[in-house]
């Protein structure tokens, strides 16, 4: 009897916990066994949703021009502390820009490269050679020899304004045929890590990492308007702040580096002073801006058009400077204020190229057609 008591309680205690825990929970019927459930409801979405206008452009502007994008890998040597060979590999980007396989792509993708390897969107490889470089612009020119390819459309950059639209497409990391899309962020004058200049560099907001050096930003339109070439950035990856080679910067100089190798930089062949109002004033000039020349170059671009440099010697300061020479205002009907201004405009030129230069001679305003020399040393 005692030892029936406790087996009692046990039982009870057994059975509560498992109507409680398994029977009451429907544990035992034979559709749990197999799970809770012989078909899972979901929503689904309708299909046969078209893609709106936006999404197709993208998609378009993508298609067109994948085929022209390439990867650019650059095989180069260093030497290690103890001087023994290491070497070493970069990647970037580069576009197609003729049939001929000529590609365009920045200087710093290719400098000091033994070898190079061109990988195509169908993943086909070819090695390429350098064609031309320009370190100034940091931009080259490199070519394969490869059948059926398809060129990139080379846009205008004059009139981008701030808030279009922008596609870049390039290599970032070394993923392949990756599409980034932003605006216009700003046009401005950026420096490059090395000390070069870039003027009326696109800024764009649109996602530029490591790889995308020298691919192709484009407008809405597909066409190019600009080579990828650098990020601003703390931490070396995309903070919003990419910047663009202006194409046109790219396509005053193509010839010269497919068929010289190197750029015939423009020059004027004179040495200038900016004008402001009180300088103006001071000298009884009819202007309050301009570029005075103090000296032109002897045998060059200026002279050479008649162009006069100053003849009256006066300081500046501690700086001797020569007054008398003639006001450059203008170029090509752009106003010209400073340097900056006539270096933008020689972008847009090369060696040979006859321009308008607007100027004053005493109070006298003219036009005088220069047709530009070469640079040897400097933009």
């Amino acid at each position: 009897m005692r030892l029936l008591r406790p087996m009692l309680l046990a039982v009870v205690i057994a059975g509560g916990f498992f109507y409680f825990t398994t029977y009451r929970g429907g544990g035992l019927h034979p559709d749990n066994w197999l799970g809770r459930s012989n078909k899972v409801e979901i929503t689904e979405a309708a299909g046969g949703e078209s893609l709106d206008p936006e999404e197709q452009n993208n998609i378009r502007v993508y298609h067109n021009n994948i085929p022209a994008v390439v990867n650019i890998t650059s095989r180069a040597v260093t030497f290690d502390f103890f001087y023994g060979l290491v070497p070493q590999e970069g990647q970037g980007s580069g576009f197609v820009i003729d049939k001929d396989g000529h590609i365009l792509t920045n200087y710093h993708v290719i400098a000091d490269a033994r070898q190079l390897e061109v990988t195509m969107h169908n993943r086909k490889k070819y090695r390429a050679t350098v064609v031309g470089t320009d370190r100034s612009h940091d931009l080259a020119v490199i070519q394969i020899k490869a059948p059926d390819l398809t060129p990139a459309v080379l846009g205008d950059s004059r009139n981008l304004q701030v808030g279009q639209k922008v596609y870049a497409i390039g290599n970032p990391f070394g993923l392949a045929g990756t599409m980034t899309r932003g605006i216009v962020s700003s046009i401005r004058s950026v420096q490059e890590a090395d000390g070069m200049r870039i003027e009326d560099a696109i800024q764009t907001d649109a996602s530029i990492n490591p790889g995308n050096s020298g691919g192709p930003l484009m407008s809405w339109r597909g066409e190019v308007i600009g080579i990828n070439t650098m990020i601003a950035s703390s931490v070396g990856q995309s903070a919003g702040i990419g910047f663009a080679i202006p194409i046109n910067t790219a396509k005053a100089v193509l010839n010269d580096l497919v068929t010289l190798g190197r750029v015939r930089r423009p020059a004027l062949g004179v040495r200038t002073i900016p004008i402001g109002p009180e300088l103006a004033d001071q000298m009884g000039l009819p202007v309050d801006y301009g570029l005075l020349i103090v000296q032109v170059v002897p045998g060059g671009a200026a002279e050479r058009a008649g162009l006069k440099g100053g003849n009256e010697r006066a300081y500046l300061g501690n700086i001797p400077i020569m007054l008398g020479g003639d006001l450059i205002v203008a170029v090509d009907g752009e106003k010209v204020s400073d340097q900056q201004d006539l270096a933008q405009l020689m972008n847009n030129h090369r060696a040979g190229d006859t321009v308008r230069v607007t100027i004053y001679r005493g109070k006298q305003k003219t036009d005088v057609n220069v047709q530009l020399g070469e640079a040897r040393e400097q933009v």
